[in-house]
């Protein structure tokens, strides 16, 4: 895998312009002030589930007990597991990690 730089493109004063003007004439959008963020609640107060849920991938991955990686798998595999609804990732773990034990590996 190389590893890229990636360069930050910034527009020009004309694109900027455009972009504000485009902001403004938009009503479903708007600056965020300071009486906004005075009403902003945090993340972890908003979706608690989300947050640890995310604390835990994060230690996995530090700790090494996980993995991340990319795979192919058939469509109705993997609609299958998301039909199911909820973690379907760990889910289709799972179904791994009992094939590898039926075959007589330990885990780990």
């Amino acid at each position: 895998m190389t590893n890229k730089i990636r360069k930050t493109i910034y527009p020009t004063p004309e694109e900027d312009a455009e972009i504000n003007r485009q902001i403004a004439e938009d009503p479903d959008t708007f600056e965020l002030d300071e009486e906004w963020f005075k009403h902003a609640k945090p993340t972890a107060e908003l979706f608690p589930e989300l947050v640890a849920r995310y604390l835990q991938e994060k230690e996995d991955l530090a700790s090494g007990r996980k993995e991340r990686l990319m795979i192919l798998v058939d469509k109705e595999v993997l609609d299958y597991f998301r039909n199911q609804g909820g973690d379907w990732h760990s889910r289709i773990n799972e179904a791994l990690k009992q094939v590898m034990l039926k075959d007589g590996k330990a885990a780990g």
